[in-house]
């Protein structure tokens, strides 16, 4: 085992990490979950249960372009391509009022799943070789692939990396590049989730 996903007997996935990959892996899932903020404040002792149930969440879609690809809009392309004779207009209000009563929902299993990877490394102590086996079973794996997706369209995002040009912009990039080191972050966060998900 060494940098990639293995399945584990019984059920789940391991890897073996070592101390920079660790320090990596935890940075990047701190600053995502700086990114997306903090959690809801906790309701009064008094509160009505189902009150959460029904809380509102932001109508307009995040400035911010990293957040705008974990958040994106529900209905439609900016442009309207794709949604031909549906007014923009229209479009723009459905988007909102989805918006409105599933970011907060959203956000939250986001910020679970960047803490579960945060307190799964914190457990982790490179032995004698310099590496330590990380063991995924439960739910874990899926918190985990959740934070490797956000994290790298949040990379994406702040590379201007989109679908059409990432093999183009990714593999030509010379050393001295000030953004190789999120590149190579990108690369190897998108080989981590596709042995995860092949061990599932």
């Amino acid at each position: 085992m060494g940098g990639t996903f293995e399945s584990m007997k019984g059920g789940g996935a391991a890897i073996a990490l070592d101390e920079i990959e660790i320090s990596i892996l935890r940075s990047l899932a701190v600053q995502l979950l700086e990114l997306i903020g903090p959690g809801a404040p906790e309701p009064a002792e008094d509160a009505d249960p189902l009150a959460a149930l029904f809380a509102e969440g932001p109508s307009e879609p995040p400035s911010d372009p990293a957040l705008a690809r974990l958040f994106p809009d529900a209905y439609g392309a900016p442009d309207g391509a794709g949604d031909e004779g549906v007014d923009p207009k229209e479009l723009e209000a459905r988007s909102a009022e989805f918006r409105r009563f599933t970011e907060n929902d959203l956000r939250a299993r986001k910020r679970e799943d960047a803490l579960a990877v945060v307190r799964s490394l914190d457990g982790l102590t490179p032995a004698g070789d310099g590496a330590a086996v990380l063991e995924l079973s439960g739910e874990l794996p899926l918190h985990w692939l959740g934070a490797l997706n956000d994290l790298r369209l949040t990379i994406a995002a702040r590379l201007d990396i989109t679908e059409d040009d990432e093999s183009a912009v990714l593999f030509r990039l010379p050393d001295e590049d000030p953004r190789k080191p999120m590149v190579m972050a990108y690369l190897w966060l998108g080989g981590l989730q596709e042995t995860l998900i092949e061990t599932l």
